[in-house]
């Protein structure tokens, strides 16, 4: 690893109890309290000679050191949630916090980024769109290390951000969670999987080619963020998370006429973006496409540009109580109040027998309207015919993308890269008026 190169923390878990093994040569760091050291670790066995330690620290001996950690979750709260079993390079630590065990890897930025890029989409995608994402993946994960450094020096803490009244509950979520590592494995920052998923000399390739590399705009970090499927027009940051807005993540087309799209904060041609498929580079059928940039359990969703979820009556109004806490009685109707520019909506109002709220944003809604998330919160409502006591008998969610769609919108880059674009070209497309710069 350069001199340059940072390193990072990634959390893996927060569990009970952990179980993993350690292979190829691990060591454990310093456990000393006032220079007397109370543990030993010795083929492996821990000797703790009568006293609590809150953390361990086991360190690599060599490059072919690897950390095995058991029933590790992926797809938290998704649709596709499941164990595995995964490896993983560096320094292993655990953290006693939480009423459980948090394990946290520590390893170098290019060495995390193997990993990403295999986790995040197919290993066999295109060179091209490999390179942009090793891109945008390190100018996120960098930016984050940075941001966090600035709330802690000024010592402030992480929280989930809420606005709350009698009638209304906006919330968004980004850094609640990570006070003792820098980002988390999961798709609630950038999927990693360590060495688990099989990486490819393509892989290889594309971080080599684009090492220490980075998305400026202003002389700062560009918060590069990305998601699936954007639905044809990029959301703005605001609209998702703080009220910060920045030109780099702008609202544009998914497609070569960049312009060319309509004001889909207004409602009217929001329902008719959503009903129709507007050409644009995500909106694709190509299996082969799809298959570069997805691992096999998000191939389990049949169609990310267009989308439809019905719900009956009874199920609905279960689920928004489930979801969110909140005794709406029978739901009599989910109203659109605030749509972002691409047709998302991060205000809802859900009008009930008993209550009546707004709630917000996107990420919020799609808690609430579904038993893992909704795939994005760009959906316009179809009710069905009153029941025997005037409720709506349905509630049919036509949609349109799956996930933020701010930034980088992974299978319209893919299509891009199938087309010949370069990485640079794919980068600018998304990252309005951003500059690539290398950093180390």
């Amino acid at each position: 690893m350069s001199a340059n190169e940072p390193k990072i923390k990634v959390g893996i878990m927060t569990v009970p109890e952990v179980k993993f093994s350690l292979m190829g040569g691990y060591h454990l760091g310093d456990l000393s309290v006032d220079g007397r050291q109370v543990a030993t670790y010795v083929d492996g066995a821990i000797s703790w000679q009568g006293n609590t330690y809150q953390e361990l620290l086991f360190l690599p001996d060599g490059e072919n050191s690897v950390i095995e950690l058991e029933e590790v979750t992926i797809g938290v709260n998704f649709h596709w949630e499941r164990k595995e079993t995964q490896r993983f390079q560096g320094a292993l630590k655990l953290i006693i916090e939480h009423g459980g065990i948090t394990a946290v890897n520590i390893l170098g930025v290019e060495d995390y980024l193997l990993s990403v890029i295999s986790s995040e989409m197919s290993a066999t995608a295109s060179l091209e769109l490999l390179k942009a994402h090793a891109v945008i993946s390190r100018s996120w994960l960098l930016a984050q290390i940075d941001k966090n450094k600035r709330i802690v020096d000024a010592g402030e803490q992480y929280s989930a951000v809420e606005k709350a009244t009698e009638d209304e509950m906006i919330k968004w979520y980004d850094r609640e969670d990570h006070i003792n590592f820098d980002v988390c494995a999961d798709d609630h920052c950038q999927r990693y999987q360590g060495i688990t998923r099989a990486s490819t000399e393509t892989v290889r390739q594309a971080i080599a080619a684009t090492r220490g590399q980075v998305l400026m705009y202003d002389g700062q970090l560009c918060d590069a963020r990305f998601s699936k499927c954007c639905g044809g027009v990029y959301e703005e940051f605001e609209n998702c998370w703080e009220p910060v807005h920045y030109h780099y993540l702008e609202a544009r087309r998914d497609g070569e006429n960049e312009t060319d799209f309509p004001d889909l904060t207004i409602e009217e041609n929001a329902h008719e973006w959503i009903m129709s498929r507007p050409e644009a580079f995500c909106n694709t059928a190509d299996a082969e496409i799809l298959s570069q940039v997805l691992n096999n359990y998000d191939q389990e969703t049949t169609d990310f540009y267009r989308w439809k979820v019905t719900y009956g009556q009874d199920e609905l109004s279960k689920l928004a109580f489930n979801r969110s806490g909140i005794d709406f009685g029978n739901i009599v109707d989910l109203v659109p109040i605030a749509r972002g520019t691409s047709g998302r909506l991060y205000k809802l109002k859900i009008v009930g027998t008993k209550k009546t709220l707004t709630i917000g944003k996107e990420l919020e809604i799609r808690r609430t309207l579904s038993t893992s998330h909704l795939y994005s919160s760009a959906f316009v409502v179809e009710k069905g015919e009153a029941d025997a006591n005037g409720l709506p008998s349905t509630f049919t969610l036509y949609g349109a993308g799956w996930g933020h769609g701010v930034g980088l919108c992974q299978i319209g880059a893919a299509v891009m890269g199938a087309k010949g674009y370069p990485y640079d070209k794919i980068l600018l497309h998304y990252f309005v008026d951003a500059d690539i710069e290398k950093m180390y």
